[in-house]
């Protein structure tokens, strides 16, 4: 097998792949790279979609989920709905290390970074403030009063889509892991998780076959458990190009949303799909001093007028 390091990732974890190559250059894992990149990138105000600076919930509060798996064991960890932490993905990481369980959520994964050491932080950022604000106020909602609503699902509205970040690596040793980390969808209902904690759905790493990871309307992935039927139609022989076109593919036939789809053979091939035109994903190889974006293949899907899909997540009528 060729010991070809390599880590891909959502467009929006392009700048943290150099630190991932590094850790893999000192001897580290592949599951050290997706969590160092997570990390990065969960720490960075500026993405609205994960971490510290995410788009928050109906209520105003910032709700974080993540995972990672270990593909060589397939070992896995995740935390849903945690609040108040800056690094969702090493709670993640502490849960596969430290418990005999997969998913913790809400007050039960926070007591448990607690417990862990985690660091706690204050994830709502000014702009966040002021985006669900606006947004509240579009809906005919204050801020001041929503907490006392009788009733929120109502509320909850198809919006632009604010993203997740993904990772997957491969070692010199030929291991892989994934990692995904997300604020989900902003304003969301209380409580609500998308499929990047669910192992199976949007993220899901065998280094027998290859990983898959999920963006996009988690709903989908989590119906059609897309990660893990990516993984398998490798490990039936299908190139990672074939297998993210066809987990796409399935998503759109049942909800017209945008959706992508990441993947990574164990022979270190990589590709990406999308049913919505004009976008890319990050790589970086070892030997490369820097990650460079390269096109996903756009599966020609329609809206609900017959235009091409935008990042809007639509109703389908």
């Amino acid at each position: 097998m060729d010991a070809r390091a390599v880590i891909v990732a959502s467009a929006n974890g392009r700048e943290a792949l150099a630190e991932g190559m590094a850790v893999l250059r000192r001897g580290g894992t592949a599951l050290d790279a997706v969590e160092a990149c997570a990390r990065i990138v969960e720490a960075d105000p500026r993405d609205e979609s994960v971490g510290l600076g995410g788009l928050p919930n109906l209520l105003g509060v910032v709700e974080l989920d993540a995972s990672i798996m270990d593909g060589t064991t397939l070992r896995a960890g995740a935390v849903g709905a945690l609040q108040g932490f800056l690094h969702p993905i090493t709670v993640a990481r502490a849960v596969m290390d430290r418990l005999p369980h997969v998913l913790l959520v809400g007050a039960g994964a926070a007591r448990f970074a607690r417990e862990s050491g985690a660091e706690p932080a204050e994830l709502l950022t000014d702009a966040a403030r002021r985006y669900w604000e606006d947004r509240l106020r579009a809906l005919g909602e204050s801020a001041s009063d929503i907490g006392s609503r009788g009733e929120l699902a109502t509320l909850v509205r198809p919006v632009r889509e604010h993203g997740t970040v993904n990772f997957i690596a491969r070692d010199a040793k030929g291991g892989l892991a994934s990692a995904v980390t997300t604020s989900g969808w902003a304003l969301k209902y209380p409580g609500r998780l998308g499929d990047s904690p669910v192992i199976g759905a949007g993220n899901y790493a065998d280094a027998r076959a290859g990983a898959a990871t999920c963006t996009g309307f988690g709903e989908s992935a989590l119906r059609c458990g897309t990660a893990r039927i990516a993984v398998d139609r490798m490990a039936r022989g299908i190139s990672p190009r074939a297998a993210a076109r066809s987990a796409v593919a399935d998503a759109s036939a049942i909800a017209l949303k945008p959706f992508h789809v990441l993947a990574l053979g164990a022979d270190g091939a990589h590709a990406a799909a999308s049913n919505v035109a004009g976008r890319s994903y990050a790589v970086i190889e070892d030997g490369m001093a820097e990650a460079v974006l390269v096109p996903r293949d756009h599966l020609h899907t329609a809206g609900p007028d017959g235009s091409p899909l935008s990042g809007e997540l639509w109703d389908r009528t």
